[in-house]
């Protein structure tokens, strides 16, 4: 007798022939007999554009490894089959700055940052998984004087080869796809010139994929240049509300979401995410789909705040949240893998709602049932026209190749109200050996089903992590790290220009070890740079605070640097940051600011600073009063700060110029 999948949802998933009393909906047939669609290429996500996964690293064990098993871990969480990196290119691209292999035109370090450590960790979880790369900015020398990438197409084709064969050389990863420019324009002749430089390298084997921008103008320019289709596999567009157009489809080529989602994580978002899922395929051909971003490993303050597949953004205290997207993306990873094919017979649900099915050609199969409201499934972009969905019967038959499958395994999630939610529940089996491969299930508002032949599913589970804690109120950094294994201090969040760890070998003494900003011209930017560099640390809930740090300027020209509190923006917003900016320069000034950009001014005078030597800066910030000192020697005091109220701590340097931070203190106490 065929059973029932009902299970403790009160939902059921049942024969047609024991359904005779239901009031049938639509019937779908599910067929392999004319042939297969489109291969299916993976679900991802991209860490970076820019500094996404920064507080990642910083985590303690185990509960960092438990974050990347969440993520990357087969048949455990969202087992991702798509990894996607920044280049970085020391400019701002969202959240941060990422730092470059090449800062500099002989310079070369393929150990800065965070993205090869990333990929080699998801490696380790799935040796299968596809490697991605793509710039956002490029280091300046590249624009020889001008804020374009494209000035010499060789030079930057050669810098982003060299990424390629450095990951390659230091860290034996194989990169499969490389991008152009994330979001901005392409260049044909760039295109090519990078196809031939890699095919000349022996890097035939990765494919190219553009423009990471919209469906236009790279298809078109594809139709009319046949160099060019020839050299570009896939084209990869962002937030293309799950549709195509025709001039992607008219190149054969495969169609990408290669950026999507990018929504608060919360149950919108993940029904968002679910929708994209399966209608990014059905209305559009597209075979991935990848997520903006990963993991939500960044100051919750900054722009897009908890955009992340999961939330890890507590290194100080090792909380971390498994977020319901990361189970809407099982119900589709954990039973496909790339190189399975869509069926020919997918598509919409008489009363809302979308279903796929997918298939290895060795007799499994995978049907995605979803059912997202227009309210719980709003994306962050771009506009989502109104449709409904309502409760429905959906009948199911089998044929072709799948019409003798005797069971499907039945994983569902259900979002909304918590006491009708599950997240990624096995449901009981479907038997379907008297039913002619025929089944109908019950359907509601904003749920998704599974049903698979496949029994390797799995909701994995760690033990809880330690419970969310504020930043630390009292905090010290002293930069002693003798052989660092990531190239930036924890908790630092570099918001324009890139400081790294340093040895001093000139000063054996105190300041051997210390952090430095290295950048000394502004990069090709992707967002808007501040002319000043700056990284944050800390609660951007912190009003009354003491700031003391060593500084040591470098330059003896123009030479400035900065500690600041209350600072209030970050991100792509970061040029009109306020707080309370306390600067020194190599001339013998000093100044108080209320902005970053340096346009307000508290307070301005003569201090003994000159460049080359050590200062030790003090910024007390109570109420509505602050005061500084240099060398514990008071050079200003209780000058009225009204506004902001709150704020990140932070250092920086008045342009892209060398200078040195050491001894970083912070005590907080609102």
């Amino acid at each position: 007798m065929p059973t029932a999948a009902a299970g403790s949802t009160g939902r059921a998933a049942v024969p047609l022939l024991q359904c005779a009393l239901l009031a049938f909906g639509s019937t779908y047939v599910l067929d392999d007999s004319d042939g297969l669609g489109r291969e299916f290429d993976g679900i991802g996500a991209v860490s970076g554009g820019g500094a996404t996964s920064r507080l990642l690293v910083n985590y303690p064990e185990p509960y960092r490894s438990q974050v990347l098993d969440y993520l990357f871990k087969p048949n455990f969480g969202a087992s991702l089959h798509i990894l996607k990196v920044e280049i970085g290119g020391d400019g701002q691209t969202t959240d941060g700055t990422e730092p470059s292999h090449m800062h500099y035109t002989l310079d070369e370090n393929y150990f800065r940052g965070y993205e090869w450590w990333l990929m080699k960790e998801a490696k380790k979880r799935n040796p299968n998984i596809t490697l991605m790369a793509l710039p956002w900015s490029f280091p300046g020398w590249l624009g020889k004087g001008f804020n374009w990438p494209y000035v010499n197409v060789q030079l930057t084709a050669y810098y982003v080869m060299t990424w390629i064969m450095g990951a390659k050389h230091y860290h034996d990863l194989d990169i499969d796809y490389i991008g152009i420019w994330n979001e901005r324009a392409f260049d044909i002749n760039y295109i090519k010139v990078l196809r031939r430089m890699l095919n000349y390298q022996g890097l035939q084997q990765v494919k190219i994929i553009a423009s990471d921008n919209l469906w236009e103008p790279i298809s078109t320019s594809m139709l009319l240049d046949s160099e060019l289709l020839k050299v570009v596999d896939v084209i990869g567009a962002h937030y293309p509300g799950t549709c195509t157009v025709t001039g992607a489809t008219l190149t054969g080529k495969k169609l990408w979401s290669s950026e999507d989602f990018s929504t608060l994580n919360n149950d919108v978002g993940a029904g968002c995410w679910g929708r994209i899922l399966n209608q990014n395929y059905i209305n559009g051909y597209m075979t991935s789909t990848i997520a903006w971003n990963l993991v939500a490993s960044y100051y919750e303050q900054l722009p897009y705040g908890r955009c992340g597949l999961m939330t890890a953004q507590e290194p100080w205290s090792g909380h971390y949240v498994v977020e319901s997207p990361i189970w809407v993306s099982a119900h589709t990873t954990q039973f496909t893998q790339p190189g399975w094919y869509y069926l020919k017979t997918v598509g919409h649900l008489e009363k809302g709602g979308s279903y796929v099915a997918l298939t290895d050609g060795l007799g499994n199969l995978t049907i995605i049932i979803e059912t997202m409201s227009h309210k719980h499934s709003v994306c962050i972009r771009p506009p989502l026209p109104y449709f409904s969905v309502s409760h429905q019967f959906a009948t199911f038959v089998l044929k072709g190749s799948f019409s003798e499958i005797p069971e499907l395994h039945v994983w569902y999630t259900k979002l909304g109200k918590p006491s009708q939610r599950h997240l990624f529940k096995q449901l009981d089996s479907l038997w379907l050996l008297n039913s002619s491969g025929t089944f109908t299930l019950e359907l509601q508002e904003d749920e998704l089903f599974t049903l698979t032949t496949l029994t390797t599913g799995s909701k994995g589970r760690h033990t809880l992590p330690p419970k969310s804690q504020p930043f630390p109120r009292s905090y010290k950094d002293d930069f002693n790290v003798v052989d660092p294994f990531f190239s930036e201090a924890p908790n630092f969040a570099d918001q324009t220009g890139v400081f790294e760890y340093f040895v001093n070998t000139e000063d054996p003494g105190e300041h051997r070890f210390t952090l430095r900003q290295v950048l000394n011209q502004r990069p090709i930017t992707w967002a808007a740079d501040a002319h000043n560099t700056i990284s944050i640390i800390g609660d951007y809930t912190w009003s009354n605070l003491m700031i003391k740090c060593d500084v040591y300027i470098e330059n003896p020209e123009k030479g400035g640097v900065f500690i600041a509190g209350r600072v209030d923006k970050g991100g792509v917003l970061i040029r009109s940051a306020w707080g309370v900016f306390f600067w020194i320069f190599a001339n013998g000034t000093y100044r108080v600011t209320r902005d970053l950009a340096g346009w307000f001014i508290y307070a301005s005078g003569h201090v003994d600073v000159t460049a080359k030597k050590w200062y030790t800066l003090t910024l007390t910030i109570k109420d509505n009063l602050s005061s500084g000192m240099l060398h514990d020697k008071s050079v200003w005091e209780n000058i009225p700060v009204n506004h902001p109220r709150n704020g990140w701590a932070a250092i920086g340097t008045h342009s892209f110029e060398s200078a040195q931070f050491d001894n970083f203190h912070v005590e907080a106490t609102s």
